[in-house]
């Protein structure tokens, strides 16, 4: 059945949300390019995106509901109905998987009680399964809106979702102090994080992350893969000492050493010359290339 029109939102609301947005609008020289913050603006009203907030959007942009439902609908980080004031994600990709990402969301699934994309009856809680979130030297990862919980396990993110839901103070591993999911939504908008602090709490990248920068620039010493333009032996590590990359080919694998080819080798049929083709017949071509 075809929806009644979206309710239109609070006099005093429309005018603040107006303001908000030509300021927004007035950074990009087309104004559709402000679709993305002025959707984090309209979720940081009711803490998801309504219909009233998508046209709200398409209003103020000259747009179809059409075309600014189909972005709402196509990034993860606009929600569509109410949820939690912290949104928990579970990252589930390759190598948080695999180190323990899948039993964190089994866990959490059953110690809150709820499934994925759902939130605990006190709304405090929405927990979610993530894609790669950029911190895989950090996996396993659990991300509360968007702050990073690293090297988690099953037990640390308990812990996490029991503070939270009882309101007890919770410090991400790195980045700035956690916030509700609408404060949240307004700074993603482009609008300053005018907490005391929060701003120089952010930070940058995390140790690890950057431990390959740093020996790019000569900063810190020894090597991660084994060089291949003749530096050194010295300056490559020992055989056996790390792990070898793919950088580190040719290694001795069925596919690199001729003396263990790879797949099966059937003896030769008789009278079947080493360089014949499949239909044996002679190829000349080694020959020519050896003359």
């Amino acid at each position: 059945m075809p929806q009644p029109p979206a309710p239109e939102y609070p006099a005093e609301v429309r005018e603040r949300l107006e303001a908000d947005a030509r300021e927004v609008i007035a950074r990009y020289p087309d104004s559709r390019s402000a679709l993305l913050p002025l959707l984090h603006l309209v979720q940081a009203e009711e803490g998801y995106v309504t219909r009233t907030g998508m046209a709200f959007c398409a209003e103020m942009l000259d747009l179809t509901t059409a075309e600014v439902t189909a972005v709402a609908t196509f990034y993860t980080m606009y929600r569509r109905k109410p949820s939690g004031d912290y949104q928990v994600g579970v990252c589930t990709n390759t190598l948080c998987a695999v180190m323990g990402g899948d039993a964190i969301f089994d866990e959490l699934k059953a110690h809150l009680g709820v499934g994925n994309d759902e939130t605990t009856p006190d709304g405090a809680v929405t927990l979610e399964h993530i894609e790669c979130n950029a911190a895989c030297d950090f996996a396993p990862v659990v991300m509360v809106n968007w702050e990073f919980f690293d090297n988690q396990t099953p037990e640390s993110a308990k812990r996490l979702v029991d503070d939270l839901r009882a309101g007890r103070p919770v410090a991400p591993t790195r980045g700035a102090p956690l916030c509700t999911y609408q404060e949240t939504s307004r700074i993603l908008a482009g609008f300053p994080d005018t907490r005391e602090g929060a701003v120089e709490a952010s930070g940058g990248a995390g140790h690890a992350s950057l431990t390959g920068l740093r020996i790019a620039k000569g900063e810190a010493p020894g090597r991660v893969v084994r060089p291949r333009d003749g530096a050194h032996p010295e300056e490559a590590p020992q055989p056996g000492s790390q792990h070898l990359s793919s950088h580190d080919a040719p290694q001795e694998t069925a596919a690199s050493d001729p003396e263990h080819p790879a797949g099966p080798v059937a003896p030769p049929s008789p009278g079947h010359h080493p360089s014949s083709g499949p239909s044996g017949t002679r190829d000349d071509s080694t020959d020519k290339e050896g003359e």
